[in-house]
């Protein structure tokens, strides 16, 4: 049987796993694929994807696990690929569900400075935009200008349209049942919310919860569910 691999929730650095793990949130880190792949120990593997995006040096790291990886390789994209998991769903044999979305768009960041600052930060938003152009164009075939112009107009793509670009390598089968999906990004969490999560967990492990410290916990961590993301990220 081929080693299942989950590309599921937000792509995250490592170090930011343990807080998403608390909070019971999807997500996926360089070292869960890579945790996979050592396991799979050449054999074949399936990855499964359904993610907004996140970090783009993550999909990247992903991207290169994946694509350098001696055995067979097959991907699918069961809810969405969007952003930096749209990077990853290009690695390797790719299929879509009928149902399921692509989205691949340009970098973006938050800066603060002068006009040279700002200058200076669009550059290595062109740069990083070429540089991951590179994935869409080693699948696809298609110039660097047309997956370029592609990510400047934040396209969405179905699996039809996906495969018809050569992003895909098929479409799943056709009489699936609709598949929930997002379209919204997210926001890594801040370190004031990191450091609130950090003292509970501490309480816990030391057992001095009270009835009151686990209700302010639960209802941390809905309040935390409910939070909207404010930044895109590829």
């Amino acid at each position: 049987m081929p080693k299942k691999i989950n590309v599921k929730g937000v792509i995250i650095p490592n170090d930011y796993k343990w807080f998403f793990d608390w909070l019971e949130m999807d997500c996926t880190c360089p070292n869960d694929v890579e945790k996979a792949l050592d396991e799979a120990n050449g054999g074949s593997v399936e990855v499964y994807i359904n993610s907004p995006g996140g970090i783009i040096d993550v999909g990247s790291e992903i991207y290169t696990m994946l694509r350098a990886y001696k055995g067979d390789v097959k991907e699918y994209t069961v809810g969405e690929a969007c952003s930096a998991a749209s990077i990853i769903a290009m690695a390797r044999y790719s299929e879509m569900s009928p149902t399921a979305l692509m989205m691949v768009h340009c970098v973006s960041t938050g800066a603060n400075g002068n006009h040279a600052t700002f200058e200076k930060v669009a550059g290595m938003l062109r740069t990083a935009d070429e540089a991951l152009s590179s994935a869409y164009t080693a699948k696809s075939g298609m110039t660097k200008e047309e997956a370029l112009a592609m990510m400047e107009a934040e396209t969405w793509l179905t699996a039809e349209r996906a495969k018809e670009l050569g992003l895909i390598d098929a479409i799943m089968f056709e009489n699936n049942e609709p598949l929930r999906f997002t379209a919204s990004m997210f926001t890594l969490p801040s370190a004031e919310q990191m450091e609130k999560v950090r003292k509970m967990i501490k309480e816990q492990a030391n057992g001095s919860d009270t009835n009151e410290s686990v209700f302010l916990t639960h209802k941390a961590k809905l309040n935390f569910l409910k939070l909207k993301g404010v930044s895109n990220h590829e």
